[in-house]
């Protein structure tokens, strides 16, 4: 019974929500409206998602040694192929928000008494499968280009890659793989989460439905990608400390752009 409620939901129908054609200003509306949600309680959501810039130094300190140095660069930028899971606590806070409930940041943990509990956890599972395969892509493709070349240091890796033919290579093939994984997670999950906590559908029919809106929207999600990859840059750039901001903005801001890119259930209401 578990496994069907995951593939069709409670009521045990497949149900195939209705997918709306966006434009570039409903974009630019998600992200206000984001930044509003952000701005009615930054420090709290700051706190809650220091998580982000902690992971990020982590993952550097821990691969810092030789043996891992390779890895850093697909561990930081695969990092954003499970930043939609991270984010499922920030899409409840803008659910309550909208629904004039109590926003307060603790609120983010209410997640875990939804009764799509189980299919979030079957698309999260998928993402760590994702995050796993690409990992093993970027070692075999800087394997294949370097032929195990042994490295020392972060400089060293920096100096091979930047300056030698085989590191241009190594670009060329590892940011190609590694935008076929980000083109994948995003049509699967663009709306996911979202919808999963709003309506308890199941993985299946979720992830249906966000492939759906990306293929009828192909542009508009193509931008939204690129301006999650950009902001997410920038987020890095001073020691990953502003993924404490841009993170919880990206929340919020994915579920407006759920809203506007999915009909309500029951069109006479309210969200």
């Amino acid at each position: 019974m578990a496994t069907f409620h995951v593939m069709a939901g409670a009521s045990g129908e497949y149900a195939r929500p209705e997918v709306r054609r966006i434009g570039v200003a409903d974009l630019v509306d998600a992200l206000k409206l984001g930044l509003e949600d952000f701005k009615e309680k930054p420090s709290h959501y700051v706190f809650l998602c220091l998580m982000y810039p902690i992971a990020g130094v982590f993952l550097v300190v821990w691969s810092s040694g030789a043996d891992l140095l390779p890895l850093l660069y697909p561990l930081m930028s695969g990092f954003a192929l499970i930043g939609p899971i991270a984010a499922i606590g920030l899409y409840e806070i803008s659910r309550r928000r909208e629904q004039g409930l109590d926003s307060s940041w603790h609120h983010a943990l209410d997640v875990r008494h939804s009764p799509a509990l189980p299919s979030i956890v079957a698309v999260g599972l998928m993402l760590f499968v994702l995050f796993v395969a690409w990992l093993i892509v970027a070692q075999h493709i800087y394997t294949m280009t370097f032929d195990e070349a042994g490295l020392t240091s972060i400089s060293a890796l920096l100096s091979d890659v930047l300056t030698t033919s085989r590191g241009f290579s190594l670009m060329l093939w590892g940011n190609l793989a590694g935008l076929v994984f980000a083109v994948i997670v995003l049509a699967t999950t663009v709306v996911t989460f979202p919808l999963l906590l709003d309506r308890d559908i199941g993985a299946v029919a979720a992830v249906d439905t966000s492939i759906r809106a990306t293929l009828t929207n192909p542009g508009p999600i193509a931008l939204w990608g690129l301006i999650v990859a950009a902001l997410l840059v920038v987020g890095t750039i001073p020691i990953f400390a502003g993924l404490a901001v841009v993170m919880p903005i990206l929340g919020h801001s994915t579920w407006h752009l759920y809203r506007k890119l999915i009909a309500p259930a029951y069109p006479n209401r309210t969200p």
